[in-house]
This record gives C-alpha cells, sequence and structure tokens, in this order.
C-alpha cells in the first residue's frame, strides 16, 4: 500500500534538495529545489495572471532537456530575480549548459521560476532600486541542507490563501513497488482551501493521517456562489499558487510536461476557485532519474501524474495548516 515517505516532503524523492531563505521586514521568501544533477522538468502554467522565467525553455521540442534548479518567489515581477541569484551561484561553481565545454565561456544555468503576489501584505517593500530577490535565491541556494520547512518559509513567507496565511507545504508517497512523488506548493491563491461554514479543508478526502488537521466536514450544505473566506476585491497578478511536484522515477521532457498537467488537477481540489483570471498558477515537474520504470508505459506515468496531484493537494492543504499552526492567521 502507498504511504508517504520518511519526512511526508519533497525530499523523500532521492537526488533532491531544497533551500529556502526570507526577509521578515520584507515579509517575502525564495524556495529553491536543487537537483544533484542536471534533471528532466516540465511545467504547466494555467493561472490567468502568471509571471514566469524560462517556461518556454521547458517544452519538449527544444534544445535544453535538463534544467540546474527551480526558483519559486514571492514579490511579483520583482521576485523573477532570484533565479539570477541562483544562476550566478550555480554558473561559478561550473553547473550549467553549455554547448561545448570552452575554456573562458561560461557554462548557463538553466533556472526556471516562477513568482506569486505579496506586495501588499505590509512588509516593507520600499526597496528603491535594489529589490532584495537575488540575495535571497543565494540565501536560498546557500541553505539547501538545512531541514525543510513548512508553513511560513520560504516563498510561502508573505502569502495569503484567500483571507487566511498562506505558506509552503510539501507533502510525499511512495508506492509499494518502490517509486517516489511528491510535491511543494506555495499557496497564495486568491480562492479559499477551506470549505463554507466549516474548519475542514477541500483536500480532507486526500488527507493521511491527521497531516494537516484530521477535521472532517460531515454534512455540509453551501451556496454554489458562496467561495467561502476567497480573497475581496481581487486584482490581476495578486494571487497565484506555485509549485513543483518530482519522482526518482525516470521521464522524459514529453513525460514531466504530461506530470506537470495532471499535478494541476490536485490545484483545483484544493482551492475554490482555482486557475482564475486573477492567478497565476504554475506547477513544475522534475525527474531525478534515480528508478528505472519496470513498465515504461502510459498506465505507468499515468499512475505517477495521479499520485502527483493527491500529493499537491496534501501539499497545499499542508501549507496553510502549518501556518495557522504557527499562529499566523
Amino acid at each position: 500500500m502507498a504511504k508517504p515517505g520518511s519526512t511526508n516532503s519533497i525530499l523523500d524523492v532521492g537526488g533532491l534538495k531544497v533551500g529556502q531563505a526570507h526577509d521578515e521586514a520584507v515579509r517575502t521568501g525564495v524556495t529553491v529545489i536543487l537537483p544533484d544533477d542536471r534533471a528532466v522538468c516540465g511545467v504547466d502554467v494555467r493561472g490567468g495572471g502568471p509571471g514566469t522565467r524560462e517556461t518556454d525553455a521547458l517544452q519538449p521540442h527544444t534544445l535544453v532537456d535538463a534544467i540546474d534548479a527551480v526558483a519559486l518567489s514571492g514579490g511579483s515581477s520583482y521576485g523573477l530575480g532570484a533565479a539570477d541569484g541562483v544562476a550566478a551561484m550555480l554558473g561559478a561553481q561550473g553547473r550549467g549548459f553549455a554547448m561545448m565545454r570552452q575554456p573562458g565561456v561560461p557554462v548557463s544555468p538553466v533556472v526556471p521560476s516562477a513568482i506569486l503576489y505579496d506586495l501588499a501584505n505590509g512588509g516593507n517593500k520600499a526597496w528603491g532600486e535594489n529589490p532584495p530577490y537575488a540575495a535571497l535565491g543565494r540565501a536560498a541556494l546557500a541553505a539547501v541542507d538545512e531541514p525543510i520547512r513548512q508553513g511560513r518559509a520560504g516563498a510561502g513567507y508573505g502569502a495569503l490563501a484567500g483571507r487566511q496565511t498562506g505558506g509552503i507545504g510539501s507533502a510525499s508517497i511512495v508506492t509499494d513497488d518502490g517509486y517516489t512523488v511528491a510535491a511543494i506548493m506555495a499557496v497564495n491563491a486568491f480562492g479559499s482551501v477551506m470549505i463554507p461554514g466549516s474548519d475542514a479543508f477541500w483536500a480532507h478526502p486526500f488527507e493521511i493521517g491527521d497531516e494537516f488537521g484530521g477535521v472532517h466536514p460531515g454534512a455540509v450544505n453551501f451556496d454554489a456562489d458562496d467561495w467561502g473566506a476567497a480573497k475581496i476585491n481581487p486584482a490581476a497578478r495578486e494571487n497565484t499558487t506555485i509549485g513543483l511536484v518530482a519522482t526518482d522515477a525516470v521521464l522524459t521532457p514529453a513525460d514531466a510536461q504530461r506530470l506537470a498537467i495532471m499535478a494541476q488537477t490536485g490545484l483545483a481540489r484544493a482551492i475554490r476557485p482555482a486557475h482564475t483570471p486573477f492567478d497565476g498558477d504554475t506547477v513544475f515537474a522534475l525527474s531525478t532519474g534515480l528508478k528505472t520504470l519496470s513498465d515504461p508505459t502510459p498506465v505507468t506515468l499515468t499512475r505517477l501524474g495521479s499520485l502527483a496531484a493527491d500529493c499537491v493537494t496534501r501539499a497545499i492543504a499542508r501549507g496553510v495548516y502549518e501556518a495557522r499552526k504557527q499562529g499566523c492567521d
């Protein structure tokens, strides 16, 4: 029977590390996912107001077939600068893409990224011409050997999930035949993660144990037009849930893109409404390729995609739940 890995987080996928950094005064942060080696990666962008970097390079028909890291950041368009800091550090270490290695010619680190909007959360954003994100990207990359933190941390440090405090959450699953799938999600959605008139998460049917409180709604009737604790008077680009799913199973670039597409289903299970014109919902999918597929067929990919969607659902609820436990609501 499938069950969570030992940490119930993205770190259960072999060959991956995660680093996080935040600025308390600015109320923002960055999360970096770092594979031990260059890794196959896909992406699915589904929100109406996305902010991304290098996602076009992840299409299966393009030249670059592996990435060096993924950066998730607060800060709206300013937050895309986090990947600059990550790329600079990786390039200095000689990590990156090169058509051929030549003396004096630097490699090009491939660091896709996505951002969420936390500019109106009350933090000090008077940074003038020096936004903090490149420095936060460097700090997050430098912290990849530290234990993972959930709730108010990293890219979810200044997030709001509907009208509740948002956060970053992670969850994993290990199949009985040894594949690991996991997700890490920064939750800053327009929609609500809670069932109206209830303390239960929309994600409750997918909860394993009491990983986000164990609250079940019972019989709940609500108006189909009632979005519960969704944000009031939203504006375009002011929301967004971003994240990454990963597996140790060998995947092609096309497989990784399909995994990302299927994983977005998990977002729609956990947040209502989802994929709105106000959100920039983006999910990356990464393969560390440590486990050869015993049955490399579309059925196996379907299994992995279904599990990835479940992990996304659970990770979203865990991010908000952990933030609430920290007294951030």
